[in-house]
């Protein structure tokens, strides 16, 4: 899947997403140089509720952190994914199991098998952009 399909990129698509609340940033890290770190202070600053997910972590940006999906004990809307596309399709499986409606792979992090399985489970799915980006062009 070298060329994105324009449908995981479509601007009704990423500001239906764009309407969740809560967002479980996978992979969020407390290192504030790495770009997960600034994407996740930027939708805190911006009205979400960001739930890291990192089992390296047990808080980011006074957030409780949680070893994977499954363990997060509320409502996930969104998925938000820093990880290498190896590691997509059992996030995408967690996903689907935890009832998210959206999965939301960050620039760089495609993964043909992952969307298949995002996809499966009904969920929405959002391939190779920056939802910071994304939130800040649509919010202007």
């Amino acid at each position: 899947m070298n060329e994105i399909d324009q449908k995981y990129q479509a601007p009704a698509l990423v500001r239906r997403l764009l309407e969740s609340r809560s967002i479980a940033v996978v992979g969020l890290s407390a290192n504030p140089s790495r770009p997960s770190h600034g994407v996740g202070a930027y939708l805190l600053k911006a009205g979400y509720q960001v739930i890291p997910v990192n089992p390296m972590e047990s808080e980011v940006l006074g957030q409780r952190a949680y070893a994977s999906l499954l363990e997060i004990p509320g409502k996930v809307d969104l998925v938000d994914v820093f990880r290498a596309p190896d590691a997509v399709p059992e996030i995408a499986e967690q996903a689907v199991q935890i009832g998210a409606q959206g999965l939301w792979l960050q620039l760089g992090v495609i993964s043909p098998r992952g969307i298949e399985i995002a996809e499966g489970g009904n969920l929405d799915v959002v391939v190779d952009l920056c939802i910071k980006l994304e939130h800040a062009r649509y919010a202007a």
